[in-house]
């Protein structure tokens, strides 16, 4: 009976418990484990969104799933460092669903063998006999422990930088255009996820990132998530064309980092959307994960 998957250097046990890469575990939330489960054991085909919400949140009234599943995907693709993209796990089929496209193999466990069935080598034993050397062991290993304790300190001292991204205004004259930045923004926090390797953190699903312009506050922002970057969005008609804005802040100065700007002829949203995220994550991935705050820099 198998006890689990792999693929690449991760492994996945049968009930969708515990996801180890090179036998360390891998942390990675409850809903999100179960979704990479479903996709790993039908891993021969592609599977819709709506399969997905059957199998991982049942028939319960999730009134927000779509939001919850683009979550699902991005903190997935994020653990596994894969890219929306390029995917080498998982890919996105429009208006499809997902398949995870990498090779998966069933394992079994096997008895590991302890330390103390293990018989000790003659050498070994006659190092381990002479006080000098038994000492000179003591010292590398002290020797090791505090470097390794201060390499853990020292990065503890430098947290990531978090990023948090407001949902994306529609200024346009149609409402029905909100769908569309809706879907931007949630496009935009998949690939900068996906992007960040774990080099900076992103927040898009908290309640006050998704306010009406006219309540958003981006101190309030910046102080309740501890966020140092925040991403602003705008969906605007220009000219018969749709152009789209991201701006770069860095907090709590409020100074711009980086404006991108995309015009667009919207007649396929799905691409333009998925396009426009590319970009904009492909652009402000760097700066977050080196902390730069220069001065305001655009591009087309």
């Amino acid at each position: 009976m198998s006890a689990g998957f792999r693929f690449g250097l991760f492994e996945l046990d049968a009930n969708a418990t515990g996801l180890r890469r090179e036998g360390r575990v891998v942390s990675l939330q409850g809903q999100p484990r179960q979704v990479l489960a479903y996709l790993v054991r039908n891993a021969d085909r592609i599977v819709s969104r709506e399969e997905l919400r059957k199998a991982v949140w049942g028939e319960q009234t999730f009134v927000d799933f779509e939001r919850g599943l683009n979550f699902c995907i991005s903190q997935i693709r994020s653990v596994l460092g894969d890219d929306a993209a390029n995917p080498i796990y998982i890919r996105t089929f429009a208006r499809q669903g997902y398949r995870f496209i990498a090779p998966v193999e069933s394992i079994s466990h096997t008895p590991v063998a302890t330390t103390a069935s293990v018989a000790p080598q003659p050498a070994l034993a006659f190092l381990w006999r002479n006080p000098r050397l038994r000492a000179l062991a003591f010292v590398l290993v002290a020797g090791i422990a505090i470097a390794a304790a201060l390499m853990h300190f020292g990065k503890a001292a430098k947290p990531s930088p978090v990023v948090a991204v407001v949902r994306f205004d529609n200024e346009t004259d149609d409402t029905a255009m909100s769908k569309f930045s809706d879907g931007l923004t949630d496009n935009v926090v998949e690939r900068l996820t996906s992007l960040g390797n774990g080099r900076y953190a992103v927040i898009g699903n908290a309640k006050m990132l998704r306010l009406p312009r006219d309540q958003r506050d981006l101190a309030a922002i910046s102080t309740s998530l501890h966020a140092n970057y925040v991403i602003l969005g705008q969906v605007q008609s220009f000219g018969g064309q749709t152009r789209i804005l991201a701006h770069l802040i860095h907090m709590p100065e409020q100074t711009h980092v980086w404006v991108t700007r995309l015009d667009r002829q919207l007649t396929n949203p799905l691409e333009i959307e998925s396009e426009a995220a590319q970009k904009i994550a492909g652009q402000f991935a760097p700066p977050l994960a080196s902390g730069d705050t220069s001065p305001f820099r655009t591009q087309h």
